[in-house]
């Protein structure tokens, strides 16, 4: 899908995904150390608005100017000290090109690209990290294909834990957590569907100093 294709689908709706953030980045950010962050793929910035209540400075990176701008919106609604944290950037992640060294949290929810793609993108993130810095990649799992519910229908976008470890294989990052998680999929899909997430959580170490 495209940026015009993503457009539309905001505009069919007041809130694609809701206002709260996703339960998988609620619980592996939420004890973190506020500093600077970086979230790819922000959609309309539930993530990203979070992270910013929680002291974080965040830039989020999207191609949708209708998902930013619902974005911008729902940050007018926040106190004005917590607003300033955001900043709204509308790029195409696959051209993205962040500041080295410069994040203490990078953050990719539910970008599914083709494998090349995400290879660049990954690889581009991982360089972003601080010393210290988190990399937190999490998404549709291959398997919710044929074994969940929701997602992309398109195997060649989806992956597992084990296709993220690959693709940073030489990046240099500590592995903090790599596994399939399950969560509800959705009244839409049934009371008691599932769907099945890929959760990559990785760390720059301290003593880095590049490349």
């Amino acid at each position: 899908m495209e940026s015009q294709d993503w457009d539309q689908r905001y505009d069919s709706a007041e809130l694609v995904w809701g206002s709260e953030p996703n339960r998988w980045v609620r619980k592996e950010c939420q004890g973190l150390p506020p500093g600077r962050a970086l979230d790819l793929a922000a959609g309309e910035g539930r993530n990203t608005l979070w992270l910013a209540t929680l002291g974080w400075r965040v830039t989020a990176v999207d191609f949708s100017p209708v998902a930013l701008e619902r974005g911008r919106r729902l940050a007018e609604r926040l106190p004005p000290v917590v607003a300033a944290r955001v900043t709204f950037a509308e790029v195409d992640v696959r051209d993205y090109l962040p500041e080295p060294g410069g994040h203490d949290l990078v953050l990719i929810a539910y970008l599914h690209l083709f494998a090349e793609q995400r290879r660049t993108v990954l690889r581009r993130a991982a360089e972003a990290l601080a010393p210290g810095g988190t990399l937190l990649v999490v998404g549709h799992d291959t398997t919710n294909l044929t074994e969940g519910s929701g997602g992309p229908a398109d195997l060649a976008v989806l992956f597992t834990p084990d296709d993220i470890l690959a693709d940073l294989a030489d990046r240099r990052l500590r592995v903090v957590r790599a596994e399939r998680v399950r969560r509800p999929a959705g009244a839409a899909h049934g009371a008691t569907a599932e769907a099945i997430d890929a959760l990559v959580r990785l760390e720059r170490p301290r003593g880095w100093s590049g490349p």
